[in-house]
Order: structure tokens, then C-alpha cells, then sequence
């Protein structure tokens, strides 16, 4: 991101990167398929026909224990009609009303679908079977001010399997941190928008990554599910912790509203218009040739949209469930943040599963909590590219002032060369050298025939005569000084000048005659 910090340093009083939401689920593996399941019911001595009995009976046990965690703290149990109901604003509605600074805050219940067992009569064989079905049953969520986490909750299905989810604020966490250092900070919801001391802050932050996950997580299962260890004494069972999500935010923090105000609307512009779906790719640390060509074998969906908020706007770019995204918080921050759903899409160094511990290669990253780093490591590249990218946006000079001496002949190299004739015949080649997929690893003129020209092979006569064409165009544009040659190569990359105007040309065109009549009044 060194290419926008120094474009908009005078404006910026500090970046915090670090985790924002964090899902994990516990999972009891053992019991979570069917024929685990049935060794279980097999080792505690449960006939098939028995079955729903014994789930009844171990749900009220579960049942019964969240209800004393939650009279042991004086704290109530509220069934909520509709799983939709935001449960995060009831329990920080009931924090602030009971003025609650740490511990239990209340135990809300509802039904939801989940994943489950029943058991069904085969029609063929007449004999009893236990399946696995999609149903709904009760699930109890745990909201918890807690003292090194903040305000986070926990959700247990009280239905078997018991599958587990544990919410976990980043942000949260870290005004935690913070107020344990004594450093002094402003924060806003869940956004930070003025930090004392910046760099120290960030170290702190970056300790998330040295928590024992596991041994936390099941201190909140403990807590969530006091009667755990009773029920299955005779199986012990503990829960596997896997990342459902994790969301890694950049926040660039400007020294106020109406600076990234002014700024805004040219970021979300440059970003729907600018950005290919090879950007977006690259930006998700996926590997894209030059040519901007997409391996033929890549099956997933690219998407990208724009969402008008009342706090904002938001801009998102999504692959396969995976997502980097940018937009305003309270007024003065600059988000950018990367969302991973499906880790598969990303690779970590490390043994095969089962396999030998020196065996290392790059493989699939897994939702285990192992490879929480690896999601850290990728998702802060993934943001810095997007914000680099970000950082070819202009936010002071006008148009006029960016094209002036464009439109006027140039001496260079001893010879005199014509002025550039931005909304006609040059259009379409400033139009192409400005595409993403050549903003890191620059062009060729063999990259620039690819788009400029008929896809279909031509002659050999053909293809010197176009590339004639293109290396006198390529000539014209380094006169103008808006690319400069790779020393030792034949590849060209785009000048800081070069960038700022073709994203300035592009908005230009791109803006409707009501959208530049309201600017010009």
C-alpha cells in the first residue's frame, strides 16, 4: 500500500490491519457422522429405537445447565420469536440498560435449521436406520462481555451433533488490549478513528495471532456448556476448532470526514470501472499471466457491486465465496478488508495430512485453526494490492490541469512529435495500456496486438506491418511521458503521470452529462 500512503500522507493519521470477525465452529468429529454416531450410541448402550429418547434427555440436560450459568449470574433467558432478530443489538441493548462491563450479558434462545439425526423405518428392509437430516431445533446463544475478547457471543445446537459457533470481534479485542496499556484511543462502534500512539497499538494487535486458540475457544465451550464433561463421561469427546470465517481489515484513518469524503467517490469509481476480473483476481493472490488471460481451467464466478449504505458506500469484489471489499466508516476511515469463506482457494507450506512432518509443500489451506497465520498473511496482501491499486486514483488536480501540454506537439529525442488527441484516435490505446492486468508486471507490444487488433492469426506481413503500428504508437506515449521503458526489456510500465490521467480520462468518460453538469455547478 506504499503507493497510496504516499499519494495521500498529509491526509492519513494512521493504519491498523488485524483481524475484524472471526467464526469458528467446534465441531464434536467423532459424533458428527453417521457411523460415529452410532458407535456412540453403540458404547452408551442406546438402541436405534431408543434414540430420540436419549436425545431429549441429553438436550434438557444442556438446556438446564445454560439456564443455571445464567442464574448464577443474575442474568436473564430470552426466547426470541424470529431467528432474524438482530441478537447483537437486543444484547447490547440489555448491556447498556443493566450497565454490565464484564461477564455473562444474557442467554438468548430461538430455533434455527441445523444438521442433525433422526431415525427412519427402511421400507425395504424393515429395519430401523439413523440419517442424517437437515431439521431445526433450539439453539442457545451465549452473549458474554469477556475480559480479553470484548463483546462476543457463543451458539451451541442443543440437538446433536452439538455443533459449536464462537463469534469473536477483532476490534473488540483490541480496545481491550489497548485500555490495558493505557494507550488512549476513539472508537466508534467497531471501528477505531483516532489511536494515541499508532505503531505501538499495531504491535498489540498483531499479538492476536499469538493466542492459543484452541485452549480460549474451549474455555468458552466450558462456559457455554457447563454439563459437557457429565455427558460424556463415558466417551470423553472434545471439540475440533476449524475458522467458518475470517475477515482481515486495513483501516486508513484520515484526519477527517470531508477529506475522504471528496476522495470517496473517485475510489468507488476507479474501482467499478478500472478493475477487471484478472485485477480481482490478482488481488485474491491468484496467478494471472500479463496477457490478462484466465487459465482455462478456473470454474468460479467473479463478481463485483457496488452497495449504497446510509453510513456509505461499499465496494466488493467476490471469487468462490472470497471477497475484498472497500468502504467509509464513520465518516473518516477508509476500509479495506478481506473476507476468506474458502480457504482451499489459498495455499499454506506444510505437511500432508497423516503424512510425513518433513514433507513441506505449498497445499491447500485447511479451516483449521493451524492455519490462522497463513489467513493473516494472505488477506494484508491481498489488502495492500487493492489499496496500491487504489493509490493510481488523483485526488487534487482537475482534469485540465492533468492533460495540459498533452494536446500540444513535444520535442523528444531531437525530433519533433504530435500532440496526443485524447477523445479520438488515442483513446482506445490509452484505454488499453490502462488496464489492470497491466498495472504490476506492465506490457509489451505483442500484449497491446492482443487487444487492439482481431484475435485471429495473422499473416507474418500483418503482424510486422500492426507491430510497426503499435512501437510508433508506444513512441508517442513515452514522448508524452506517460511510459517509461524497463531498462534491459521489452516491456513498458505506466508513469505516475501516465496512471493519474487515464483513471482521470476514464472518469471522465465514464460520468453521465448530469453527473459533470453538478460537478461544474
Amino acid at each position: 500500500m506504499k503507493t497510496f500512503l504516499q499519494k495521500h500522507a498529509a491526509s492519513v493519521t494512521g493504519i491498523l490491519s488485524g483481524f475484524d470477525r472471526l467464526v469458528f465452529r467446534g465441531s464434536l468429529r467423532e459424533i458428527s457422522y453417521v457411523e460415529g454416531m452410532r458407535r456412540y450410541l453403540s458404547q452408551a448402550g442406546v438402541l436405534l429405537k431408543a434414540f430420540g429418547a436419549h436425545a431429549e434427555a441429553v438436550t434438557e440436560r444442556i438446556k438446564a445447565a445454560s439456564g443455571k450459568v445464567a442464574e448464577a449470574a443474575g442474568r436473564e433467558v430470552r426466547y426470541l420469536a424470529s431467528a432474524k432478530t438482530s441478537k447483537e443489538g437486543v444484547a447490547r441493548g440489555i448491556a447498556a440498560r443493566d450497565g454490565i462491563t464484564e461477564g455473562l450479558v444474557c442467554v438468548l434462545t430461538c430455533v434455527e435449521p441445523c444438521t442433525s439425526f433422526e431415525i427412519h423405518r427402511n421400507a425395504k428392509t424393515k429395519h430401523l436406520e439413523l440419517q442424517p437430516r437437515l431439521r431445526k431445533c433450539l439453539h442457545h446463544y451465549h452473549y458474554r462481555l469477556h475480559p480479553k475478547f470484548g463483546l462476543m457471543h457463543a451458539r451451541i445446537q442443543t440437538w446433536f451433533p452439538f455443533t459449536m459457533q464462537i463469534w469473536v470481534n477483532g476490534r473488540e479485542w483490541l480496545a481491550r488490549t489497548l485500555d490495558r496499556a493505557g494507550i488512549g484511543y476513539r472508537k466508534q462502534e467497531n471501528c477505531f478513528v483516532w489511536v494515541e500512539d499508532v505503531q505501538r497499538a499495531q504491535r498489540l494487535f498483531d499479538g492476536q495471532l499469538r493466542t492459543a486458540w484452541p485452549k480460549r475457544l474451549d474455555e468458552i465451550a466450558r462456559q457455554v456448556n457447563p454439563a459437557h464433561a457429565a455427558i460424556f463421561r463415558a466417551w470423553p469427546l472434545s471439540y475440533y476448532w476449524s475458522t467458518r470465517q475470517s475477515e482481515w481489515a486495513t483501516d486508513v484513518m484520515f484526519r477527517d470526514a470531508p477529506t475522504l469524503a471528496a476522495l470517496m467517490p473517485r475510489l468507488v469509481r476507479h474501482g467499478m470501472t478500472t478493475f477487471s476480473s484478472p485485477d480481482v483476481m490478482r488481488f485474491l493472490g491468484r496467478k494471472v499471466p500479463a496477457t490478462g488471460l484466465v487459465d482455462g481451467r478456473f470454474s468460479g464466478q467473479v463478481v463485483s457491486d457496488l452497495k449504497v449504505r446510509p453510513e456509505g458506500v461499499r465496494i466488493k469484489h467476490q471469487i468462490n465465496g472470497n471477497s475484498v471489499k472497500a468502504y467509509d466508516k464513520q465518516g473518516s476511515v477508509l476500509r479495506v478488508e478481506t473476507t476468506i469463506n474458502e480457504p482451499k482457494d489459498f495455499k499454506v507450506f506444510r505437511p500432508k495430512e497423516g503424512g510425513r512432518t518433513d514433507d513441506l509443500a505449498w497445499r491447500p489451506m485447511r479451516r483449521g485453526v493451524a492455519d490462522l497465520h497463513r489467513r493473516a498473511t494472505v488477506s494484508q496482501a491481498a489488502n495492500e494490492r487493492y489499496l496500491d491499486a487504489l493509490g493510481q486514483v488523483d485526488a487534487e488536480k482537475p482534469l485540465g490541469e492533468l492533460v495540459d501540454g498533452l494536446c500540444c506537439s513535444v520535442s523528444w529525442k531531437g525530433k519533433r512529435v504530435r500532440a496526443l488527441h485524447l477523445w479520438g484516435q488515442d483513446a482506445a490505446w490509452l484505454e488499453v495500456i490502462g488496464r489492470g492486468e497491466f498495472a504490476l508486471n506492465g506490457f509489451r507490444n505483442r500484449d497491446l496486438r492482443h487487444h487492439l487488433f482481431a484475435f485471429e492469426s495473422p499473416s507474418p506481413e500483418t503482424t510486422r506491418r500492426r507491430s510497426g503500428q503499435v512501437t510508433r504508437r508506444l513512441r508517442l506515449l513515452r514522448a508524452h511521458g506517460l511510459i517509461k521503458k524497463v531498462p534491459r526489456t521489452h516491456r513498458y510500465l505506466l508513469t505516475e503521470k501516465g496512471r493519474t490521467v487515464i483513471v482521470a480520462l476514464s472518469a471522465a468518460r465514464n460520468a453521465s452529462p448530469r453527473q459533470l453538469t453538478e460537478l461544474a455547478a
